[in-house]
């Protein structure tokens, strides 16, 4: 406890509950659509295909808004952007309120739930940015766990849903999402990190890198995985076993909440242990649960547990890459980080599409989590060719940071250039 008081005082500790709050209401709207896909679904009669197609709009348009946002940030600062895109927000929870009337409507709320989505970055930067080099990563694990926002909206939204009617919920997120909107005016204050504005190159540098791809594609596989995931299960448990919307909104929390909650735990333990080894395993479990899922298709007791292993796989695997992005672009950690987090957040949009596909199709959900499991393990395979290259430059065996990590470009320049 004195450590984690010594730890507060080091940064803003208001701006850092402040951001966190801002994203965890943020996540919560993000998945607003898939948290209700069971009203939405029996409304419209919608096919597996359709369901898979509106509940990955909102994932991808929340990735690509990513990058405008954390531009928008630069010019007025990440407090002001902050407070715009939660006034954003509003304004769409009030389209969704009062004209969403068909499948096409629907769509265009999902391209609008989208908005939401692209918080992850200034929240991570807005929270973690009073804080030193070696408090950043905590800091930003404690931001990054406000994606129990998920786990909350998959809780709440059925039942107020079943009372109000589903439009209602949008409602009921314009009125939520002034509450992180006034703390954000009260307690945060813009922190005094702020470099000279980067450039278009700079901000998709690690898109012409090896590096940055392998990160995009373990992060696709990680935080990917977690939001698509979240916002499909509902519908899963709704048309796989039978149960109510309701309890389908409970059973998505439990994993969605164990996946948030070992965010941070896996940002730990990658500090002591590694980021790759860390990685290693939360691939290895990640592949396995959900082979075991696709298996045990007819137990929802075992569905259950294996999908909370598997969540609590992806939830420290998002904490194990944020570990090692401050190794690799050590001087560029936010922009590396901005882009790797909208790339990889796209990775989730496919997910429910794959997911409809495999059931419409192919009869059955199963083959969609044996996709995702041999993803999996082809990002597995990847990594472990990158990380010998990376051990002999910028971290030490496992994945661990350098006492004194000398910078990265020099022998990465040379490789590329031999």
């Amino acid at each position: 406890m004195g450590t984690f008081k010594l730890f507060l005082r080091n940064g803003h500790a208001p701006t850092l509950f402040a951001a966190f709050l801002y994203f965890g209401f943020s996540c919560g709207i993000w998945v607003l659509n898939g948290a209700m896909a069971p009203f939405i679904s029996e409304t419209y009669a919608l096919s597996p295909a359709q369901k898979g197609l509106m509940l990955s709009i909102p994932i991808f348009a929340g990735a690509l808004m990513r990058f405008p946002l954390g531009v928008l940030a630069q010019y007025i600062g990440r407090k002001k952007a902050t407070l715009v895109e939660m006034a954003m927000i509003c304004v769409a929870m009030l389209f969704g309120l009062f004209f969403v009337k068909s499948f096409n409507d629907l769509l265009a709320m999902g391209v609008l739930l989208g908005i939401a989505g692209a918080s992850f970055g200034v929240a991570l930067s807005l929270g973690a940015g009073s804080f030193s080099p070696q408090h950043k990563g905590l800091a930003m694990g404690i931001v990054g766990a406000g994606n129990v926002g998920t786990a909350v909206s998959v809780l709440v939204a059925p039942p107020l849903a079943q009372w109000l009617g589903w439009q209602a919920v949008y409602g009921v997120a314009a009125v939520a999402i002034l509450i992180p909107m006034v703390v954000m005016v009260v307690f945060a204050r813009e922190p005094d990190d702020v470099d000279p504005h980067a450039s278009f190159r700079e901000h998709i540098a690690c898109l012409f890198e090896r590096d940055g791809w392998a990160f995009n594609l373990i992060y696709a596989i990680t935080f990917g995985g977690f939001i698509g995931l979240t916002s499909f299960l509902p519908s899963y448990y709704f048309d796989q076993f039978g149960v109510s919307k309701v309890q389908a909104g409970q059973l998505t929390m439990l994993a969605a909440f164990t996946g948030a909650a070992l965010r941070v735990v896996g940002g730990w333990l990658s500090d002591r242990w590694g980021g790759v080894n860390t990685l290693t395993v939360v691939l290895l479990v990640v592949a396995a649960s959900l082979f075991g899922v696709a298996f045990f298709d007819r137990s929802l007791a075992a569905t259950t547990l294996l999908l909370m292993l598997c969540f609590a796989a992806l939830g420290a695997g998002n904490g194990a890459v944020f570990q090692l992005v401050p190794l690799r672009w050590p001087t560029t950690t936010a922009v590396a980080g901005s882009m790797i987090g909208e790339v990889g957040a796209l990775g989730g949009g496919f997910v429910p599409n794959v997911m409809g596909a495999a059931k419409q199709n192919m009869g059955s959900y199963s083959w969609g989590f044996l996709v995702f499991a041999v993803a999996a393990l082809v990002v597995l395979a990847v990594m472990r060719m990158m990380q010998i290259r990376w051990t002999r430059t910028w971290a030490e065996k496992g994945g661990r940071a350098r006492p004194a990590a000398p910078s990265p470009s020099a022998p990465i320049h040379r490789e590329r250039s031999a």
